[in-house]
């Protein structure tokens, strides 16, 4: 429920524009401890360049929740950055991997960025009609996704141009592949 809506939205697109924002905020606050979990995590030869790697999106990552979680206040409603509430929109598998090597991480991460990134770019096409300004906001956002997943895969790749876990559905199943 919004207390208010954006001039030129009627309350009932805020409220499907809020819908969406909130799913991604609770994908990006997910996603932010998922990436900094794998950066305790991560060990093996590559490991000082992808501990390294890591902490920056991390931050990046933080930040789009906030440009989210402000945008759903902008509009009127409040915006749920807790623990529970990151359990409750979830409709994907919590990361399962503990320590493990960095091409094991790599290619779990390769996975979650699969999901994240699809799962935006179905936000911004359900936004287009809805919200233009909540859609410009995650199309930046999944571009800069989209560029990490690149040096995530440029990790993975090898001499071949093939990925190690890209043909497996699961995190767990491309890390075992990975390793």
């Amino acid at each position: 429920m919004t207390a208010f809506s954006i001039p030129g939205l009627s309350t009932n697109d805020t409220e499907k524009a809020v819908a969406i924002l909130q799913k991604r905020l609770s994908a990006y606050n997910d996603l932010h401890l998922t990436l900094k979990h794998v950066h305790w995590n991560v060990v093996g030869k590559s490991f000082i360049a992808v501990h390294e790697m890591i902490d920056p999106q991390v931050e990046l990552v933080r930040g789009y929740a906030d440009a989210v979680a402000e945008r759903i206040a902008a509009m009127g409603a409040s915006p749920r950055g807790r623990a529970g509430d990151v359990v409750a929109d979830r409709d994907w598998d919590d990361y399962s991997l503990l320590r493990d090597t960095t091409d094991a991480h790599l290619a779990a991460l390769n996975k979650v960025y699969d999901g994240l990134i699809a799962s935006s770019r179905g936000a911004i096409a359900a936004l287009g009609d809805l919200d233009p300004v909540s859609e410009d906001l995650l199309i930046g956002q999944t571009g800069e996704l989209e560029k990490f997943q690149w040096f995530v895969r440029a990790h993975l790749e090898d001499e071949s141009g093939a990925i190690a876990g890209q043909s497996e559905h699961t995190e767990t199943g491309a890390a075992a592949q990975a390793r």
